[in-house]
């Protein structure tokens, strides 16, 4: 086996150019996600490794690269986590205002049909003690009594109605008398 040995500024130089470009790339890693961080848009591998201009097997493989995406997402999803947990709050606090706001609609309300039902029992109260008072006679002789009276309005109702045609009658007569009357003293008037 004949193995072809480098000479050493060779190699020297190849590692050389190999760590600064690996070192452009972790640079660029990290410039793509304070970008990134700044806009805050969703970081992932996939997300980082496009902005940065590098494959996804060297974020995987670089240790720093890698240490660097995990910490942004980490920190990234925990953001996430605090504004969830805000916004959870936040609708919790409504949601809890709401409910004491319906529970004080809500003893209003029945403090009403209290009230209501106790107006209710003394209004019914009032009625049975009227309807004790009256005996069957009392209630028999109010109602002819309504009746009789029903019908004398009637009466009324049309003799006033048979007064007033005959109002408007005699209104007639006596306009057609005083032209009647107002013609006679115009052809005496002319007479003279």
């Amino acid at each position: 086996m004949n193995t072809a040995t480098v000479p050493e500024p060779r190699t020297a130089s190849a590692l050389a150019a190999r760590r600064r470009r690996t070192e452009a790339a972790l640079e660029r890693v990290h410039q793509a996600i304070a970008r990134l961080r700044r806009e805050k848009a969703q970081i992932s591998v996939a997300v980082v490794a496009r902005r940065a201009d590098v494959s996804r097997t060297f974020l995987y493989d670089n240790v720093e690269a890698r240490a660097a995406v995990a910490a942004a997402m980490t920190q990234v999803g925990e953001r996430r986590l605090g504004i969830l947990v805000a916004q959870g709050n936040e609708r919790e606090a409504t949601w809890r205002e709401r409910a004491l706001n319906a529970e004080d609609a809500l003893k209003a309300a029945h403090a009403e049909i209290l009230t209501q039902r106790t107006r209710i029992g003394e209004l019914l109260g009032q009625i049975r003690d009227l309807e004790a008072e009256w005996t069957e006679e009392a209630v028999q002789r109010i109602t002819t009594e309504n009746t009789a009276l029903k019908q004398r309005v009637r009466q009324l109702t049309a003799a006033n109605r048979t007064l007033d045609e005959r109002l408007k009658a005699a209104r007639s007569n006596l306009r057609f008398q005083d032209r009647r009357v107002a013609d006679l003293e115009a052809q005496l008037a002319s007479r003279d």
